[in-house]
């Protein structure tokens, strides 16, 4: 592998221009994450109370639990974002990867100042997000409860359907019998459905006078039998360490019960992260040639005016160093194997429109990497699959569905980055979330949506104005037309609509990548080699 040589000018006053913008776009990130962490207004009090309890912030509560100076890469911290009157920053739950005696674990731990940690349907999809997390790679799982149970207003959207509560307690159970760890540490409430994540736990450990566990609370139970009782003597630590069994241990303080946890997962036999497999090539890795704060001149402030791929890969990958795959054909998709701290990695990137040519390439780059077990990276930066009547002749629809065919096929591990627009159909083809890579992480200037906006504002207006059967329209109402088309997709297209929902696992600065999907290989090292999909016909 040859290492790239960098066409920038970073003296320029586009490159210039370019940095300022994204400078201001990671302004607007980090903003919005210290809302997500720190609270908003009206959420002092809540933050007080749960000091004044003598409770340790949930944050904190994971530092106190992960080995010292090692990595918290945390998933989906602005999910909720702009949803639920913006009241729920983080959907009240806190979920990622952390290290403890070295061993990788997911942490799901709820935010008890953000409504009381009641559970609404956004925290929900992050619990069952994490644990799927979790299954793929192989990993532990760390509950650190203090939950208020599901959020009762909304309980039709937690309740009853297969990805709802009741997927969560399958998939704790489900990681259990494969042999994943799963550890409880009760820091509060765990009421009705709620109780059901200690219970599923294989240890559990609950700390005196916070800690309580009851599938009924005293309310219920005054109502259903006319008992009165202390919420204590329902269902704390004491009664359930010594009387019910349903815990395992029991703490005085927070830092007690965290010291206990740490020696438990002393005791769960998990791979290191360190202890890589012998089926996933590595070498020491080196630092890119190119320094990746270059990447905020490289992406333009004008998202209509593409940036080279090769330029991004450059910034991100061992020594800059990079072997192309068919680099004379095909040019809309850059292929290609790279060092990625130290892993062997095939990477798949856009430049623009994916033509029939291109998507063979990717196709036959796919399956490649699929025969040598080598892990797929997809940078995604595309407006979708060519249209019109040459390509439709040329089999576009044919070869488009060869290369969505191929992703959905391969088993070795792939990950996918949104750096740029994400559209239509090239969004699938690209390994979006659909496609089930094992992390998906967005830029702060990603776009997703089933079309740009001046596309879909040409395509609907001509449709709206098609269905009003001849009837006369005002250029004022064309432009309303127009104008709200517009809203719509620039606001859905938005990344942190996307990010809300969980259409990815978190926006990342850019110049962070490198080291986040670093750390998802190391992951992918210690697992033993998953098993090979079936034969494809598809290679040329």
């Amino acid at each position: 592998m040859k290492r790239i040589h960098s066409k920038i000018d970073t003296g320029s006053a586009a490159y210039a221009d370019n940095v300022a913008a994204y400078l201001a776009m990671l302004d607007t990130l980090n903003e919005r994450m210290h809302y997500a962490i720190d609270g908003g207004p009206g959420r002092e009090r809540s933050i007080e109370r749960h000091l004044e309890r003598g409770k340790i912030m949930v944050r904190d509560r994971i530092d106190m639990v992960t080995d010292t100076d090692t990595p918290f890469v945390e998933f989906s911290t602005l999910s909720g974002w702009g949803q639920y009157d913006n009241e729920v920053p983080g959907s009240g739950i806190v979920t990622g990867v952390g290290l403890v005696h070295g061993v990788p674990y997911v942490f799901i731990a709820n935010d008890a100042t953000v409504k009381g940690g009641s559970l609404v349907p956004m925290a929900i999809k992050k619990h069952v997000r994490a644990q799927d997390i979790a299954a793929e790679n192989g990993l532990g799982v760390i509950y650190l409860v203090d939950s208020g149970g599901a959020f009762l207003p909304l309980q039709d959207e937690i309740f009853p359907d297969k990805d709802h509560f009741g997927g969560s307690f399958y998939r704790q159970a489900r990681l259990s019998a494969q042999g994943l760890p799963q550890l409880s540490v009760v820091l509060g409430g765990c009421t009705a459905g709620g109780a059901y994540v200690p219970a599923l736990s294989d240890e559990v450990i609950m700390v005196e006078g916070i800690g309580r566990i009851f599938l009924g609370g005293p309310p219920i139970v005054k109502a259903a039998l006319g008992e009165i009782i202390s919420p204590d003597d329902l269902g704390g630590a004491e009664i359930h360490t010594r009387t019910s069994g349903v815990s395992d241990y029991m703490a005085s303080t927070e830092a007690e019960a965290y010291g206990r946890l740490r020696e438990i997962c002393a005791t769960t036999n998990q791979r290191r992260i360190d202890e890589r497999q012998a089926w996933l090539d590595w070498m020491e890795p080196e630092p890119p040639a190119h320094d990746p704060a270059e990447l905020f001149g490289i992406v333009s402030a004008d998202d209509r005016i593409p940036f080279d791929a090769v330029e991004i890969i450059a910034r991100l990958v061992d020594g800059s160093k990079f072997g192309p795959f068919k680099p004379e054909w095909g040019s809309s998709i850059v292929c290609g194997f790279a060092r990625w701290w130290g892993h062997l990695v095939g990477i798949i990137a856009n430049n623009g429109i994916i033509f029939s040519e291109s998507a063979l390439k990717a196709t036959h780059f796919i399956e490649l990497c699929e025969q040598r077990r080598i892990p797929l990276v997809f940078l995604q930066n595309t407006s979708g699959y060519m249209v019109g009547s040459d390509s439709e002749a040329a089999g576009i629809a044919k070869h488009g569905a060869k290369m969505v065919a191929a992703v959905a096929n391969a088993t070795v591990p792939k990950y996918t980055v949104l750096i740029g627009g994400s559209y239509g159909a090239g969004n699938y083809g690209m390994c979006g979330r659909g496609f089930n890579p094992r992390l998906l992480f967005a830029w702060p200037n990603s776009r997703i949506a089933t079309m740009a906006a001046d596309t879909a504002e040409t395509v609907l207006t001509d449709i709206r104005l098609g269905g009003l059967k001849g009837a006369e329209t005002t250029e004022d109402q064309i432009a309303a037309i127009r104008a709200e088309i517009r809203h719509q997709y620039e606001t859905q297209s938005d990344p942190y609509h996307a990010t809300s929902r969980l259409w990815d696992d978190g926006l990342i600065d850019p110049a962070q990548t490198r080291d986040v999907l670093g750390l998802a290989l190391a992951l992918a090292a210690r697992q033993d080699e998953p098993a090979p999909g079936p034969a494809l016909v598809y290679r040329m």
